[in-house]
């Protein structure tokens, strides 16, 4: 049995959990978010507690115990606190600003990258060459952060490229270092 799917999920104050039937819908201070549980899980809602029940005992309905929950989850701590994805630039020239509601990169092209956002996420670029994507669904914000990395992803000799804040890429000895 899934450890993570036992865990109770605490509703906070401001947050809305509406569950009607499969479908759950999740209201907070920032937005909404809804989903649909596979069939056989259900949720039940008591004294601001959520917690995930298995319908029917299934081997199968095993590998979304787990994975409901924690979706439950994040729509919880989405419309409540948010979810955010930081990037830094590395590099001569690597520059980030937004234009309207698109973020445009130059980043050693020849031409300027323009990023526009899904709906429902929101870029910032702050000093120092951040990049900041926030929103409230913790699947797309980390899905636009992964596409803004893949524009250039760094390089292991001289780690220039767009990376996360706190990963650490691994660097290579070059041809110099090899003949010494």
């Amino acid at each position: 049995m899934s450890h993570i799917g036992k865990q109770p999920i605490t509703i906070e104050n401001g947050v809305e959990l509406i569950i009607d039937e499969r479908d759950v819908v999740v209201k907070g201070p920032k937005g909404e978010l809804s989903w649909t549980l596979p069939k056989g899980i259900g949720i039940e809602l008591a004294d601001g507690v959520a917690t995930i029940v298995l319908k029917k005992d299934n081997k199968n309905l095993m590998k979304f115990y787990g994975l409901s929950r924690s979706l439950v989850f994040n729509m919880v701590h989405g419309v409540s606190k948010g979810f955010d994805k930081k990037l830094e630039m590395k590099g001569v020239g690597y520059r980030a600003r937004i234009d309207g509601r698109s973020l445009v990169l130059n980043v050693g092209y020849s031409h300027p990258v323009k990023i526009d956002p899904p709906e429902g996420i929101t870029l910032q670029v702050e000093e120092g060459g951040i990049i900041v994507v926030s929103g409230i669904n913790k699947q797309l914000v980390g899905d636009t952060a992964s596409k803004i990395r893949s524009v250039r992803k760094p390089e292991p000799y001289k780690g220039k490229g767009i990376k996360y804040v706190g990963e650490v890429v691994r660097r290579k000895a070059g041809k110099a270092a090899k003949s010494a």
